[in-house]
């Protein structure tokens, strides 16, 4: 492609060629379609719409050092919207139809899979919502999925650099018994308040306390958060997070670099115990931190005093990254060659 600045695309929406589209309708699922529109032709009384019934996934395609395309572990973003879709009671989405989808998107939009070593990436996003009309609370009987993709830059402007994060009290992300662990626009509407504050305030993001107590860290809006303490990696276990793919990998990752890893609750008061704290998801892949305020009770938790992300948090990064752009052995076989 000739005129993109790939090295300093944001993180945002980024016009490309095509996207392809599949219907459910009378209890099956339509051929895929192609189609060079930006827009959906949606029913007004669309139960997506109106009673919350979507869920969408965030994945990314590299390309490698050897000049292939890999799509990191698609298989658990599959398997994530089908446990999304169980969730909020839409058709699921078989995994043929998802790896189709996928690769079909990818391969069609080839020229907006930025080069290797611009550090950015092609984006892509299923998105899975109700297209039946329903007047009564009740699921819809039709369902649209739909996959476009945007090339994209680092999700945090200031790249793997130590950000400064919010801690906020006065909002909840997620029911302890609702959809928090599921990847569902309620949970993003839920945090965009609280968000939209702490970036006011000269915050990047937020990070969340758990719902029913106010004691356990939850997870950042856009983010699942770990902490390193020695040579343990620890991350939050509860049934309100989100079960992040770069959190998993990263996990497998640790043991890799002879890491433990402990998968619990992590009480707030343990904060201070940290050497190294982060956030990591599909977009960020990981934002190390370098404070953590504590808005109702004003108390800071520092974690970079210089600038500089922990020796552990890098090397994780460094070892993710150089996975996805085929640069180390992928020794668990998680990226998928489109050929």
């Amino acid at each position: 492609m000739e005129n993109i600045a790939w090295g300093e695309l944001p993180f945002g929406y980024f016009k490309t060629d095509y996207n392809v589209r599949a219907y459910y309708k009378n209890g099956q699922w339509s051929k895929l379609e192609t189609s060079t529109s930006e827009t959906l032709n949606v029913h007004m009384a669309a139960t997506g719409l109106h009673y919350g019934q979507e869920a969408f996934e965030g994945m990314k395609a590299f390309r490698g050092i050897d000049g292939k395309i890999r799509l990191f572990r698609w298989q658990e973003n599959a398997k994530r919207m089908r446990s999304s879709a169980q969730g909020v009671m839409m058709a699921e989405v078989p995994d043929e139809l998802f790896f189709q989808a996928i690769s079909s998107v990818i391969k069609l939009n080839e020229k907006f899979i930025p080069p290797h070593g611009t550090g950015a990436s092609l984006y892509i996003r299923p998105l899975l919502f109700g297209s039946g009309p329903q007047v009564g609370v009740k699921p819809a009987l039709e369902y649209m999925f739909v996959v476009f993709v945007s090339p994209v830059g680092p999700y945090f402007k200031e790249g793997f650099k130590p950000v400064n994060v919010q801690l906020v009290r006065d909002f909840d992300r997620a029911a302890p018994l609702g959809t928090g662990h599921i990847k569902v626009g309620g949970n993003y509407a839920a945090s965009l308040r609280a968000a939209d504050r702490a970036h006011k305030e000269g915050f990047s993001a937020v990070l969340f306390l758990d719902a029913k107590e106010k004691k356990y860290i939850d997870e950042a809006g856009p983010a699942n958060f770990f902490g390193i303490k020695g040579n343990t990696y620890i991350t939050p276990d509860s049934g309100t997070i989100l079960p992040s793919i770069t959190n998993m990998s990263l996990r497998q990752i640790a043991l890799d670099l002879g890491l433990n890893v402990e998968l619990r609750p992590v009480a707030v008061e343990e904060l201070h115990t940290f050497d190294e704290v982060g956030a990591c998801g599909t977009a960020a892949v990981i934002s190390p931190i370098g404070k953590i305020f504590d808005r109702s009770e004003n108390v800071s938790w520092e974690y970079s005093t210089d600038g500089k992300p922990g020796i552990i948090s890098e090397k994780l990064y460094k070892t993710l990254m150089g996975i996805q752009l085929g640069e180390l052995e992928d020794k668990h076989g998680w990226n998928t060659i489109i050929e």
